[in-house]
Formats: C-alpha cells, sequence, structure tokens
C-alpha cells in the first residue's frame, strides 16, 4: 500500500546533486531480483517505484545514464554513483525510481516481488507479496484498495 495521491515525494541521490519530485500514487512499488539489477546496484535487489513520466521531475541536475542492454537505460549520479532511475525503451510510458532515494522512503510500501525466479537462494521471501515471474508489463500493475 503506497500513499495517495496528494501526496508529494521528493529525493535524490546521496551527495544532493540530483534531485526528484512527483506528486501522483505510484502504479507499483516492486522488489526487482532480476540479475541486472543486482549487478549494476551491487545489491541482493532494488526495490522501484513505477510511475508514469510526465508525472516526474528531475528538479536538480539531470542524472548522467547509460545503456545497461538494449532495451534499458538507467540513471545515476554522476558525481557520487547513486543509482536513481530505470527506463525501459519498450515501456516509455512509465520510469522507475528507487524507492532507497527518497528522503522519506516510508511514504512508500512495496506491492510485489519481480523477477523472482532470478532471486538469490539465500534470499528468503517471507514477506507474503506476490511473487510475479517477469515484470508487471504482461500482468498489469497491483490492485489495491487505498
Amino acid at each position: 500500500m503506497s500513499a495517495g495521491e496528494g501526496t508529494v515525494y521528493e529525493g535524490g541521490c546521496y551527495c544532493g546533486a540530483v534531485r526528484y519530485r512527483f506528486q501522483v500514487r505510484p502504479l507499483a512499488v516492486s522488489h526487482c531480483h532480476c540479475a541486472m539489477c543486482r549487478r549494476v546496484t551491487g545489491a541482493p535487489f532494488i526495490t522501484w517505484i513505477t510511475i508514469t513520466p510526465e508525472t516526474f521531475a528531475w528538479t536538480a541536475k539531470t542524472p548522467a545514464e547509460f545503456e545497461s542492454s538494449p532495451e534499458a537505460r538507467r540513471g545515476f549520479c554522476a558525481t557520487c554513483g547513486t543509482t536513481l532511475s530505470f527506463r525501459s525503451v519498450e515501456h516509455p510510458e512509465e520510469i522507475d525510481i528507487s524507492a532507497a532515494t527518497l528522503d522519506d522512503p516510508e511514504q512508500v510500501t512495496p506491492d510485489d516481488h519481480l523477477w523472482s525466479g532470478s532471486k538469490l537462494s539465500w534470499i528468503h521471501m517471507e514477506d507474503g507479496l506476490p511473487r510475479l515471474a517477469a515484470g508487471h508489463w504482461g500482468v498489469g500493475y497491483p490492485k489495491r484498495d487505498d
């Protein structure tokens, strides 16, 4: 469950050079277990906030980007290296923002696990959240009561 439409979400990188803001209920908040996210972040998984690009704005310096695959662009701070965003070339209707970069990460609560078949064997998912074999693209976004 995530905060509602009137909630303002702000965040940025570790050094403060790159900042962002959005004020829309996320489409999803998901733990991603894909191998590419693990390698890029150096973590066993990353939690992404999925929103639409037109509801999102970089409010300070724009992040640097690199092509992590022919289908994906990842944003990061060129100064401190913080992972900030993920954009799929095949799905330009959404952008993912790293939940841990919110000024208040407690504003969001994860909905599910993505690419759960790729998770590391020593990660035990006992949180009761749905486990998707891939991303939301084929199955839709989580249904919420709030």
